[in-house]
């Protein structure tokens, strides 16, 4: 099993920038990939960015090049970077870790909001 806590969330005004935190515990060896999702009220749950534990990443369109993931895996920790940030970046962030028996854990969800 595996235990996720995120942190960070808050809210900005457009332009500002926030990192998120995301504590693993458990069975953190066993996790092979880790990544950041995103729902806004009234849409689809949708992929932010991923990080496996060798370090590749990828990205959704809309936030390449102002969103960078980061894995610190001696502090069980997982990291997005948001830079840039718009209106339409306001989300409920949570945190998933996919383990090597194929199962995903996901964290309690932290607040964005991004201000005009």
């Amino acid at each position: 099993q595996v235990q996720l806590v995120e942190s960070g969330g808050g809210l900005v005004q457009a332009g500002g920038s926030l990192r998120l935190s995301c504590a693993a515990s458990g069975s953190f060896f066993s996790i092979k990939t880790m990544s950041w999702y995103r729902q806004a009220p009234g849409k689809q749950r949708e992929l932010v960015a991923a990080i496996s534990r060798y370090g590749s990443t990828n990205y959704a369109d809309s936030v390449k090049g102002r969103f960078t993931i980061s894995r610190d895996n001696a502090k069980n920790t997982v990291y997005l970077q948001m830079n840039s940030l718009k209106p339409e970046d306001t989300a409920v962030f949570y945190c998933t870790a996919d383990d090597e028996n194929y199962r995903r854990f996901w964290g309690q969800g932290t607040q964005v909001t991004v201000s005009s």
